[in-house]
Formats: C-alpha cells, sequence, structure tokens
C-alpha cells in the first residue's frame, strides 16, 4: 500500500503544513482502524506525535507524555518506511516541543 498515497494521509500532510496538529489526528484515524502490522504502527505514531504538538499548546508535560507514547510505536520501524522520514520526524516533533513556536516540517521521502 503506498500510504502517503492514500486521501487521509494526503489530508493530513496539508493539515501538517499548517499547524493544524489536531485535524492530522482525526484525518487518519479512520485509516488507523483498517490497518494493521507496520503501517498501523506508523500511523498511530503519527496520530500520537500530532496529539503531542496540539497538547503542548495548553500542557507541557500532556505534550511530551503523548510524543513518548508515539516513540513506542516508531521504534523498530526503519527509516524511510512507507516514505516516512521517520528518525527526521522525531526530531522535528522534539525540537518543536522543545521550542514552541517552532514549526515542525513532516519529512518524507
Amino acid at each position: 500500500m503506498a500510504l502517503l498515497g492514500t486521501p487521509e494521509y494526503i489530508t493530513a500532510l496539508k493539515l501538517w503544513q499548517k499547524g493544524e496538529f489536531w485535524e492530522v489526528h482525526e484525518a487518519l484515524e479512520p485509516l488507523w482502524m483498517r490497518l494493521s502490522g507496520p503501517e498501523r504502527e506508523l500511523t498511530q505514531g503519527i496520530i500520537l506525535l500530532a496529539a503531542a504538538l496540539h497538547k503542548a499548546a495548553s500542557s507541557p508535560t500532556g505534550g511530551w507524555r503523548n510524543f513518548h507514547k508515539a516513540l513506542r510505536h516508531l521504534d523498530g520501524l526503519s527509516d524511510g518506511f512507507a516514505g516516512v522520514r521517520v528518525v527526521a520526524l522525531i526530531n522535528e516533533v522534539r525540537r518543536a516541543l522543545e521550542n514552541p513556536p517552532y514549526p515542525p516540517k513532516f519529512p518524507v521521502l
């Protein structure tokens, strides 16, 4: 499956670029429910990263909590899995949580 080419991911990436992180979560959740295996883990990790960025606006602690949950889902996925530069994505979100005005990019291959 070309995950990044699905309507859900296309919408989610546009929302990510606009900083609409809760909406990223909403866009990906229906797809996540249909997936299995590593594709499901990746999508769950991305949903949690988006939730971390959304939550950080009101609760830095909550943002970090979601970030660490995401890492558990992304751990073990190869960098570049399904076209996502997983390590760079994690680093982008970490940087945004450490420096709130920083707009995190969504790195793809």
